[in-house]
């Protein structure tokens, strides 16, 4: 079935070289094998959803800009299976412009967006096609919305390069390192921790709003003590008061600040787990200086009832006794703890510290390997975030908005030779260590 529809698009300016059109996944003008539903999150249209292999759309004059670098991007979600998206210019089988690899988000209504950058490619009003390609059985992806933001030769808006010279200097350091014998009695866990206590807060963020103090919600920090709206990886290094242990992780961390009736409640203490969700942990690398990533979706407002994915829990004697009115937050037992973990994405492109959502750099392991756009394996990030709270009837918020909101900003800032021996040691050889880095 072929269905027509008005093509919808919205000019903007993110800075003074780049322009960008965003093409709406519902305003096609031509399709097959595409259904549309609501958005859940606010301000999120409609989207083309139920997408599986050989469905496609076509868009008709879309501006792709002057000659030059071009990013492309898609808003997507998944539950299930993993494919891409290819972007063809002219017809089904025309030029390839860009693909978007895809792969599980969290849910068909957990969105991300995925990027890439093209450097060779038609110019001014286009057709562009978009079709779905996959091995999956079934549905496998939903869009949301395309953009195509042309910058001419400058850098693509919001990425941030490796400095592949120093990439490769530390990959050298870490190659040459010699592992840690592990003892016979140590348990077989690709993992080591960082233990930290709250620090501060600030409505900063210096990854989504670098440079603007009280630009963000407020936000809870742990680990270096320095970080507000101006930090940079230069001064997080400079900058050697931490609230983790170990002493030379001095990595910025920080997550929306919870509140109870109106006030705030810390925590009293998070564990950062880097380990590997991999079969095979060998191939793991560190981070470079001055990677950056972010985990979970501020806006995101959606019930988050028991069974939910993304659900705050209790830990301790007695665990959960019930849930609270809304039946978004769990009430806790007097001897347990509100608690959350949240988990970042493990595959890395190798090619960028940072991407213009913070995540289009990085991706999800959904088959146990990290390859494609994606072949770095990186440490698996997970925050393992304690409250000092039973919890009431009431519930509790965010200061991002409702619990579906909870997500995670990380600024790696770690001493190369300290991070290096700990994936060595630790990660490479499948061995649980602790904050210090022993067995």
């Amino acid at each position: 079935m072929v269905v027509a529809a008005a093509l919808s698009v919205t000019l903007g300016a993110p800075s003074a070289n780049a322009a960008a059109v965003t093409v709406q996944a519902e305003s096609y003008a031509a399709q097959s094998g595409v259904g549309l539903e609501a958005t859940a999150d606010t301000d999120g249209g409609q989207n083309a959803a139920f997408l599986a292999e050989g469905d496609w759309m076509r868009f008709d004059q879309v501006d792709l800009g002057a000659a030059g670098r071009l990013t492309v991007s898609a808003r997507i979600a998944s539950a299930t299976g993993s494919g891409s998206i290819e972007l063809r210019t002219g017809s089904l089988t025309g030029p390839l412009l860009a693909v978007l690899q895809t792969s599980p988000t969290g849910g068909w209504q957990n969105w991300v967006t995925r990027s890439a950058d093209v450097t060779t490619h038609p110019t001014g009003p286009q057709t562009v096609f978009a079709v779905l390609h996959s091995s999956t059985p079934g549905d496998f992806v939903n869009i949301n919305w395309f953009s195509f933001v042309s910058g001419g030769d400058g850098p693509a808006p919001g990425w941030v390069d490796v400095d592949q010279a120093k990439w490769e200097a530390q990959l050298t350091q870490f190659r040459a390192m010699t592992p840690a014998a592990v003892p016979g009695n140590a348990v077989r866990v690709p993992e080591f921790n960082a233990t930290c206590t709250y620090s501060h807060s600030k409505p900063d963020d210096p990854i989504v709003a670098p440079g603007l103090p009280g630009a963000s919600h407020m936000h809870s920090f742990f680990g270096n003590r320095s970080t507000d709206a101006s930090t940079t990886a230069q001064s997080l290094l400079a900058n050697t008061a931490t609230s983790c242990t170990p002493a030379k992780d001095l990595s910025a961390y920080w997550v929306p600040t919870l509140y109870e009736r109106g006030k705030a409640v810390e925590p009293d203490g998070v564990i950062v787990y880097y380990g590997s969700r991999l079969p095979d942990p060998t191939a793991t690398v560190p981070f470079p200086q001055g990677f950056r990533m972010i985990a979970g979706n501020a806006k995101s407002q959606v019930p988050t009832p028991a069974g939910s994915p993304n659900q705050f829990f209790c830990a301790g004697p007695g665990g959960e006794t019930g849930r609270s009115a809304d039946g978004n937050w769990p009430l806790c037992a007097p001897t347990a703890k509100l608690v959350h973990q949240l988990v970042f994405p493990d595959c890395w492109d190798g090619k960028h510290l940072d991407s213009p959502d913070h995540k289009s750099h990085v991706a999800y392991t959904y088959d146990g390997k990290c390859s494609g756009a994606y072949p770095i394996a990186i440490p698996s990030v997970s925050f393992v975030i304690s409250y000092p709270t039973s919890g009431s009837s009431d519930g509790f918020t965010l200061s991002s908005g409702m619990a579906s909101s909870i997500h995670g900003d990380f600024f790696n800032a770690w001493d190369n030779a300290a991070l290096g021996q700990r994936v060595k040691d630790c990660i490479v050889q499948s061995a649980k260590c602790n904050s210090a880095g022993t067995f």
